[in-house]
């Protein structure tokens, strides 16, 4: 009977704090992992405790996960940053790259602009992307 309780006080909690959350539908944040804790710990079985390296193995997960988090973000603007300097670069230079039809044509770049997508490069008055100039020359 104390594994019922326990499994209804856990599902309730995690549907309340799902609710709650302004996180997406497929991933648990911060708040909710903390909800889901509290909850476990407020309604489990005073003679039966929890494991407490159950417990710090799941506050390391946890952690780790949140850790990830931080590096990934910190990655994408590393890389947001980098191509926003290449592209910088490549301003007042001839480039040759690749256009949609597979020909190729040759230009002087005469601006850059972040997009979601990348970097869109206009070149006379074609634009492409960064990922398809081929070549680079000085003018």
């Amino acid at each position: 009977m104390p594994d019922a309780i326990n499994s209804f006080a856990a599902s309730s909690a995690a549907t309340a704090a799902a609710t709650a959350a302004p996180a997406s539908a497929n991933s648990l944040g911060k708040d909710t992992f903390l909800k889901l804790l509290v909850a476990q710990l407020k309604y489990q079985d005073p003679l039966k405790p929890s494991d407490p390296q159950q417990f710090l193995s799941q506050s390391a997960q946890f952690t780790t996960v949140e850790k990830l988090e931080e590096i990934t973000k910190a990655i994408t603007a590393s890389s947001r940053t980098a191509t926003l300097t290449t592209a910088a670069g490549l301003l007042g230079r001839t480039v040759s790259f690749v256009k949609m039809d597979g020909t190729t044509a040759t230009g002087i770049v005469t601006s850059a602009q972040p997009t979601a997508d990348g970097v869109k490069l206009s070149v006379g008055s074609l634009e492409t992307t960064l990922d398809q100039v081929t070549d680079i020359r000085l003018t």
